[in-house]
């Protein structure tokens, strides 16, 4: 059986179980933990990541773990790497793009100041490059700046957040190239390549190119070509000696794996995205190692060179050396994925008294203007004759302020029912409020809305947006954020 820790008292309003608290233990499903790890010749042992408390805390209290010797020799069989667990919290868990951009860039933030910690307490100096203002060109596809190249996407596809030609390269490898032996390793034709190379240039945005010459292997050439030519490499030059030193200097790979986990939260967006679409594909491969004879290490091996990029008069030589370390933090970024995307919930309470505070200042700074008091008592007598508001959707919060505790009010503006209030209690969860909206709107909703995937998201507050876990329990989020609103949407892809 599984089983999920429950806190006794009623959860603290930045969602964290106290340090005081005991757990009681109930029977889950299946569903309520993030399971990582190998389909086979996995270890017996399996290990459990926590995120509810913050990793530099978590490894205070444990002795200084000794550096590898530089010649190290890493076990390549793919049981040499353990099977790890994410137990869900009453909150669920959340995916990089579940908060809104604003959040996430406080997320970053906080994650340097944690990864800063973390070393800290292992005893291990968090090493950065200078960061250079690197020019590529503001046209066409390849040695073009991820964020320049994605303005010019979204352009044609607005919203878009993998660059297309990027998308398109792993489209064509997928559909035809997943099986084919060697993939990856096997080089395509030089000149193939070049003539390709070219023409997806002249040809890419204007629809003309045919994408039937293209082979599989040099598809493959194509997708290197693009990550090792970017102007910027995709895992970034400033936190290079921060992904070397985790596997040089630590030893564990629990402890490497959450080292891992905060450097992804701090790449920038565009950087994020690509890499994650990436290391989706490279998932692929790997699960059809049987017929296209490449297993993870192989992969790995082979991918290294290409995102971790040396430059200057010793490049090559330091790209000898690293290149059994890069490999294994590869093949790391490629098995535990699934956990790396996933934003530490102790992040995000972070993020929640980072907003609770700006909110507090705000109220304060209100209060001693003059001019804002005259305009707020002109409210206040306008608000005894509220108007209904448009649409039924969005209602202000003072028009909220009778629903008694416990009762939230969910809007679906893309459903007939575009409103209902509904009572919580210790059991309910997210899941449970879209299945009641999706009974109430099965045959009022048109055909568009009915086949969306829906989710409930959790809107202002002390967060700017917030996609919730169908498994997250709504009593306890509800806590968390009083002053949020509730809405159904579809979920941002």
């Amino acid at each position: 059986p599984t089983f999920e820790a429950v806190p006794v008292s009623p959860v603290p309003s930045n969602g964290i179980q106290l340090p005081g608290q005991k757990a009681v233990w109930k029977s889950v499903s299946s569903n309520s933990c993030l399971d990582c790890g190998l389909d086979k010749g996995s270890p017996s042992v399996t290990e459990e990541l926590s995120y509810e408390v913050s990793f530099s805390e978590a490894i205070s209290v444990l002795p200084k773990t000794q550096e590898w010797p530089k010649n190290q020799r890493f076990k390549k069989e793919d049981s040499a790497l353990p099977k790890f667990i994410v137990r869900k919290s009453r909150f669920g868990l959340t995916e990089v793009g579940d908060l809104s951009a604003e959040d996430m860039k406080k997320i970053r933030y906080l994650s340097l100041i944690e990864l800063t910690a973390f070393y800290d307490a292992l005893g291990v100096e968090l090493k950065r490059n200078r960061t250079e203002r690197v020019r590529g060109r503001e046209n066409g596809l390849f040695g073009v700046p991820l964020n320049i190249l994605l303005e010019n996407d979204q352009k044609k596809v607005p919203g878009i957040k993998v660059p297309l030609i990027f998308q398109k390269l792993l489209l064509k490898l997928e559909e035809t190239g997943l099986e084919t032996e060697g993939i990856l390793r096997v080089p395509g034709s030089a000149s193939r390549v070049k003539n390709l190379h070219q023409e997806l240039e002249a040809k890419f945005y204007e629809d003309t190119f045919d994408w039937d010459q293209v082979r599989n292997n040099d598809a493959a050439g194509l997708l290197k070509m693009f990550i090792r030519e970017l102007p910027s490499p995709l895992f970034t030059v400033e936190y290079l000696p921060a992904f070397i030193t985790l596997v040089e200097k630590i030893s564990k790979i629990k402890l490497q794996l959450q080292a891992l986990h905060l450097l992804i939260m701090l790449l920038p967006e565009a950087n994020r995205d690509t890499a994650k679409a990436f290391l989706q594909f490279l998932k692929k491969v790997v699960a059809n190692e049987g017929k296209n004879k490449m297993n993870l290490w192989n992969v790995s091996m082979i991918v290294a060179p290409n995102l971790f990029i040396y430059k200057g008069k010793r490049a090559n030589q330091q790209e000898m050396q690293a290149a059994a370390t890069t490999a294994h933090i590869v093949r790391l970024l490629i098995r535990y994925q699934d956990i790396l995307w996933t934003v530490p919930s102790f992040l995000i309470s972070q993020v929640r008294k980072m907003n609770e505070a700006a909110m507090n200042n705000s109220k304060r700074q209100l209060m001693f203007d003059k001019g804002v008091r005259k305009l707020l008592r002109r409210k206040t007598m306008d608000r005894e004759r509220p108007e209904r508001p448009e649409g039924g959707v969005t209602f202000p919060p003072y028009l909220q302020s009778d629903i008694p505790e416990g009762v939230i009010r969910v809007y679906a503006p893309l459903h007939s029912k575009v409103s209902m209030a509904i009572q919580l209690n210790s059991q309910t969860k997210a899941k449970d409020i879209l299945a009641r909206f999706h009974c109430e709107n099965s045959h009022g909703s048109s055909p568009n809305v009915r086949g969306q995937i829906q989710s409930l998201h959790e809107i202002g507050g002390n967060i700017g947006q917030h996609c919730l876990d169908p498994d997250a329990y709504m009593l306890d989020v509800y806590r968390a954020n009083p002053q949020a609103e509730w809405v159904i949407k579809p979920k941002a892809s």
